[in-house]
């Protein structure tokens, strides 16, 4: 019965996702056996830091110091490319790089399956890991994200069968796509034309086609080029440039979530709004506040500054509620007040055209300024 019941269980978890949730219950369970598995380790690096030699630690201290000096006249030199690399890009009219966003992550598990390259992290869903989140090391891109449980993750890494990525040639851009082949130390670029300029020595970086990997991070670097006369695809062996047995702590990359096109038209309303300031300084104001737009739209057709002053001259208050606003309307007489609640432009007109042979003088006057 204990048979027949875990080859069921083994069938469902296989084919459904019904036990995606126990599985991922199950792995607050396990994240404590991995801290028991990992407990002697801790122990010894503990102890042995503690019982480092003078010497050493002095030695040590000097090499990190060395190679401090080296990354930062390194980092002097990327911070000039860097500017010019945004100088070159407000030329050509393009949006800027958006930095990823990292977080730091332990290796904390392997997959004992040998035919499977998967490793687990102590990092999950409750931190925000997302599925297809690319992870790498301080050498290379390593893998992506494929299972999530709320306090861990499994990474499935580029030298698993199952898995491939789209790179580039550095030295000249060429593009391939280089797939696992289940050995850690090898991946394979599939279907590179016998002729490609390719050679031994040339750096693969991932080049973000498909948009699930950055663009940019190293991935491997070519091992052997072979090419064969009776073959049209040349045999091409690459090393990854990420140390995938020996690397404990990894980084999770936070890319940009918007789709191109969505990058594309916030790109495009930033470049108008700063082609706005520059033309015009004083009109990104009303422009941007949304009540200045409506208030000053409606009063240009009417023009409220010029009509009523004639009309309170000429000792006609006829005129002053066909032509000025609501708020003027009370202050007026209550006698015509009345009749222009209905109809503002037919009665003020007709009365004083006989009577008054001041009131047609003046109400010409306020059509001439209107001309004008």
């Amino acid at each position: 019965m204990l048979v027949v019941l875990s080859v069921a269980v083994m069938v469902v978890d296989a084919r459904f996702t019904l036990l995606k949730p126990v599985r991922s219950q199950m792995s607050l369970v396990l994240m404590q056996s991995y801290w028991i598995a990992d407990l002697p380790e801790r122990l010894y690096q503990g102890v042995a830091s503690q019982f480092g030699s003078r010497t050493e630690l002095a030695a040590e201290n000097e090499k990190l110091k060395t190679e401090n000096l080296l990354l930062q006249g390194r980092l002097q030199k990327l911070a000039a490319l860097t500017e010019q690399n945004v100088r070159l890009r407000e030329l050509l009219n393009s949006s800027a790089l958006v930095n990823e966003k990292v977080e730091v992550a332990e290796l904390i598990g392997m997959d004992p399956n040998p035919f499977t390259h998967r490793i687990i992290i102590n990092k999950g869903e409750r931190d925000g890991v997302v599925l297809g989140q690319p992870v790498l090391d301080a050498r290379g891109l390593m893998g992506q994200v494929v299972e999530l449980m709320p306090y861990t993750s499994r990474v499935l890494l580029l030298t698993d069968t199952t898995h491939s990525i789209p790179v580039q040639v550095n030295r000249n851009g060429l593009r391939a796509i280089a797939s696992g082949t289940g050995n850690p130390e090898r991946l394979e670029l599939r279907h590179v034309a016998d002729t490609a300029d390719i050679k031994e020595g040339d750096l693969l970086v991932s080049s973000g086609l498909g948009q699930r990997f950055p663009a940019g991070y190293p991935v491997a670097t070519v091992k052997e080029v072979i090419h064969d006369s009776g073959q049209p695809f040349a045999i091409v062996r690459a090393v990854p440039t990420a140390a995938l047995n020996r690397s404990r702590y990894l980084l999770l990359v936070f890319s940009d979530g918007r789709s191109p096109e969505e990058r594309a038209a916030d790109a495009a309303q930033q470049q108008e709004s700063l082609d706005r300031q520059a033309a015009d300084p004083a009109a990104v104001p009303s422009a941007t506040v949304p009540g200045a737009a409506p208030t000053a739209t409606p009063n240009k057709p009417v023009v409220p500054a010029t009509v009523p002053k004639p009309a309170a001259t000429g000792h006609s208050a006829s005129p002053t509620p066909a032509a000025t606003t609501p708020a003027a309307a009370p202050a007026s007489a209550a006698t015509p007040a009345k009749p222009a609640a209905s109809k503002p432009a037919a009665k003020p007109a007709a009365k004083p055209a006989a009577p008054k042979p001041a009131t047609p003088a003046a109400t010409p006057a306020a059509p001439r300024e209107r001309e004008e």
